[in-house]
């Protein structure tokens, strides 16, 4: 028997499979691959208009279909919020995060990488814009050095759960609002 968050990421799944054939079935042409954008000063996260330059910790963008620019979110937290929602079913064309072992996490900028191809660590030291987070990174040996300094458990993007996206309470940890 198939466990709830896995009965969701199915129907999402199902969802974007869908929509694509509907797009070739209409005779659209199909969207180009989506290319990672980078912050500028006034990029605001889609769910609270927070400033992305003005927060630490990685951040997150998520191309949908049919739309040319990437909604932002101040915080990966936020993106698999926005992900694992179960009234999700917009097609998603691509979801970038940041490699924070390469980006500085004070001002994350660039070393974006395909979000579903990362590794991500859960309950350590740092923290993101809105409190705890999701640190992100390319590659596993890093995410594990990273739990070595900071704590924390691996997860791969498929193992996130709905309840380590809760954003509840997350005002709390903001000390800049």
């Amino acid at each position: 028997m198939c466990s709830p968050s896995s009965l969701r990421r199915r129907r999402l799944m199902l969802a974007m499979a869908g929509a694509t054939v509907l797009v070739a079935a209409c005779g659209k042409k199909p969207e180009g691959a989506a290319q990672p954008q980078e912050i500028e000063s006034a990029t605001a996260c889609v769910l609270d208009g927070m400033l992305l330059a003005d927060y630490p910790g990685p951040k997150a963008q998520i191309f949908y279909a049919g739309e040319a620019r990437p909604q932002w979110f101040c915080d990966t937290v936020e993106m698999f919020h926005a992900l694992l929602r179960p009234e999700q079913v917009r097609p998603v064309r691509a979801v970038f995060v940041q490699d924070m072992a390469r980006a500085d996490w004070e001002r994350p900028r660039g070393h974006w990488f395909d979000a579903t191809t990362g590794v991500y660590v859960a309950g350590s030291g740092r923290h993101g814009s809105m409190g705890p987070t999701l640190a992100s990174f390319r590659a596993e040996s890093d995410a594990s050095a990273f739990i070595a300094r900071h704590g924390g458990r691996l997860l791969r993007y498929a193992e996130v759960t709905p309840e380590l996206a809760d954003l509840s309470g997350g005002a709390m940890h903001d000390s800049r609002m």
